[in-house]
Formats: C-alpha cells, sequence, structure tokens
C-alpha cells in the first residue's frame, strides 16, 4: 500500500472536518450503535485511518470495556490521537502503517471513516478484503466516506452543493470552491453503487447503507 492515506496535516485537523462532514460527531455514534449490535461487552474493534482519534474517542465513550488497535500511516496524527484520547488512549494498541500492519485478529468490529475514498478501487477492494480476514464471523465493519456519482452533470452538482454545504459551515469561499477541482483530481471516488458493490466482491454480506449526507455516504456489511 501507497501513501494515499497522507493526505492533510495534523494541525487543525478535528476542526476542519467537523467543518466539512455533515453530522461527524453523530456519525461517530451511529457507528458505535451499529457495531454494538454484533460486537459483546469486552469487544475488541480494529479501527483503520484512526489519526485524529476523533472516533477512538467517540467509542471509548460509549463503551468503557471495549479495547481498540487503531492504524494510521502518519505518526503525526497518531500522536493528536493519543492527545485527543487522554486517559482513554491506554484502551488503544497503536499501529503506524496500514491494514498489513494491523495485527491479524481476529477483532468483534472495524471501522474505517473517512479514508477508503483515497484509494482506487483495486486496492479499496484489497483493503476491504484485508479488514474480513481479520473479523470474526458475523462481525459488523462500518465505513464511510465520500461517494457520489463520478461522471457529468451529476458529478458536478454534488460537488457544488458540498462546497456550498462548506461555506455554509464557516470554510473560505475560495478553499469551498477549489475543494470542486481538487476532488475530481485527486480522490479515485466511486458511486454509491460501486462502493455497495465492492463490499460485496470483498466477500462482505448484509450490505446496508446507513449514511446518506451530500457526498458522504456510510455502510454496515458482516463479514461471513
Amino acid at each position: 500500500m501507497n501513501s494515499h492515506f497522507d493526505h492533510t496535516a495534523a494541525s487543525g485537523y478535528a476542526e476542519r472536518t467537523a467543518r466539512l462532514v455533515p453530522g461527524l460527531r453523530d456519525l461517530h455514534k451511529m457507528a458505535c450503535v451499529l457495531m454494538d449490535e454484533r460486537a459483546h461487552s469486552k469487544a475488541r474493534v480494529l479501527v483503520l485511518g484512526a489519526g485524529g482519534g476523533l472516533e477512538l474517542k467517540a467509542f471509548a465513550e460509549m463503551q468503557p470495556d471495549w479495547r481498540f488497535d487503531g492504524v494510521d500511516p502518519s505518526g503525526e496524527m497518531l500522536e493528536q490521537a493519543r492527545s485527543t484520547l487522554g486517559p482513554l488512549a491506554s484502551r488503544v494498541q497503536w499501529h503506524e502503517g496500514y491494514i498489513d500492519s494491523a495485527p491479524p485478529g481476529l477483532f468483534d468490529a472495524a471501522t474505517c471513516l473517512l479514508t477508503l475514498h483515497f484509494l482506487p478501487a483495486t486496492e479499496r477492494r484489497k483493503t476491504l478484503e484485508a479488514m474480513r480476514t481479520r473479523l470474526k464471523p458475523g462481525a459488523p465493519l462500518v465505513v464511510a466516506h465520500h461517494s457520489f456519482p463520478n461522471h457529468g452533470k451529476e458529478q458536478d452538482k454534488w460537488l457544488v452543493r458540498n462546497a456550498a454545504l462548506a461555506i455554509a459551515s464557516g470554510v473560505p469561499v475560495a478553499q469551498a470552491e477549489g475543494s470542486i477541482a481538487a476532488i475530481k483530481e485527486r480522490l479515485p471516488v466511486l458511486s454509491p453503487e460501486q462502493d455497495s458493490e465492492l463490499l460485496h466482491e470483498a466477500g462482505f454480506t448484509g450490505v446496508e447503507m446507513f449514511y446518506s449526507a451530500f457526498t458522504f455516504k456510510g455502510w454496515v456489511a458482516l463479514a461471513p
């Protein structure tokens, strides 16, 4: 795996992400609720793309007996995650790298939030497959990332809407409007239909969309 995830400086990450991702805090809560449907009270949870620590903190606060393995390619972002969690960081095993740096498992649940949209389809599928092999049978995987029509007028429509929402959330106009071209050029975004199919191709079952917020979508799926 290469450095697709190395996409942003750690400074200001939490504030910036909260502005750009609709309902970010509720997304974290929903992910935890979905994992809790099948994970037991002493669950071990894999968090891929754990830098910053926002979802880890939400999960740890909602589930005081869960333990976590957090994986991220950026050492700086992992340091920020440790700082974000404070005393809760003692419940996390930290791994600098990509999915291959994660322990072989087996985990009771896993998440990959705001990460997979950096990967082309082939690499994305390999990452999903590697996560599946680390999950117990029936364990849930929760993913969420940019996912919208990736061609023509429909693509432009959703990107313009995304920029307008960012402006309404306090992002400078030039920066928000510049994101339209940046996302087109830098992110190998898939359509929701393609994302759902990729989860099936990676071997997951029971694929359900649970989150849809402009250009962002989220799914829960089960390891066979």
